[in-house]
């Protein structure tokens, strides 16, 4: 109960803050806190989930798990095969410092305006992150685990699933969770321009309609999604490496 009491106390000020700030504003950009919690509950709540979240998340989740796969298979390559890591390390670096926001104008114009073009982008700003960990994690993986794999006559799809993979796991899980905060903004990102649906869309258009108090609704909700999203992906890193949490002490 302390730490959850302590977790809120910021929250909790902030919320007070923004409240007693605003209370009195006659600015048409900074419009009352009521104000927003009455456009959050009018515009977020159950009236655009199926026709806005949902996408967005689903956009996110897609991009994310592609980035997933890609990123840990390319990287248990890279890691483990050094003529192959140096022959690919070039176009990788090339790559990973393309900015993510410069290639929507090239995925529309190649796949159009539909969830193709922004799960596409998604997945490519996200590989780089697991791509890199998973090299790393891999490449300082302790020599005496696969000389034991090795004398118990594993195969190379039993030491890969069962000694490579388990010790490159807690390295691997945090690069997943950087490509999350990524994905989170290249799915925003992606939903100003060339969409129809979406947050960042329904975001964009309250801009450009001067519908200041949905704008900011759309902002709160962009963050309450960001941390249910993270508070999600930390209770399932948490059940995924119990066995190493329990080494380190960590929680």
């Amino acid at each position: 109960m302390t730490r959850i009491g302590l977790r809120l106390v910021v929250p909790v000020l902030l919320l007070v803050l923004w409240w007693t700030t605003s209370a009195g504003s006659a600015s048409p950009f900074y419009p009352p806190l009521s104000e927003v919690l009455a456009s959050f509950q009018e515009t977020w709540l159950f009236a655009r989930v199926g026709s806005d979240v949902v996408p967005s998340l689903g956009r996110l989740l897609a991009g994310l798990l592609i980035a997933c796969v890609v990123g840990i298979a390319a990287g248990v390559a890279l890691g483990r095969v050094r003529v192959l890591s140096l022959a690919m390390n070039p176009a990788v670096q090339f790559c990973r410092s393309m900015p993510g926001a410069a290639l929507i104008p090239v995925s529309v114009v190649l796949l159009g305006i539909g969830d193709g073009a922004k799960i596409g982008v998604i997945a490519f700003v996200c590989t780089f992150p697991v791509l890199l960990n998973t090299i790393d994690a891999v490449r300082g993986i302790d020599p005496q685990l696969e000389d034991v794999a090795r004398s118990y006559r594993l195969t190379r799809a039993q030491r890969l699933t069962s000694v490579l993979l388990p010790a490159a796991a807690p390295q691997i899980l945090a690069g997943i969770r950087t490509a999350l905060a990524m994905a989170f903004i290249m799915m925003v990102v992606t939903e100003l321009y060339a969409a129809t649906n979406g947050v960042g869309f329904v975001t964009v258009s309250a801009r450009n309609s001067f519908d200041v108090p949905q704008m900011w609704a759309s902002t709160v909700l962009l963050g309450l999604l960001g941390v249910a999203v993270s508070a999600l992906f930390l209770a399932l890193q948490r059940r995924v490496l119990r066995w190493h949490i329990g080494m380190t002490g960590r929680n």
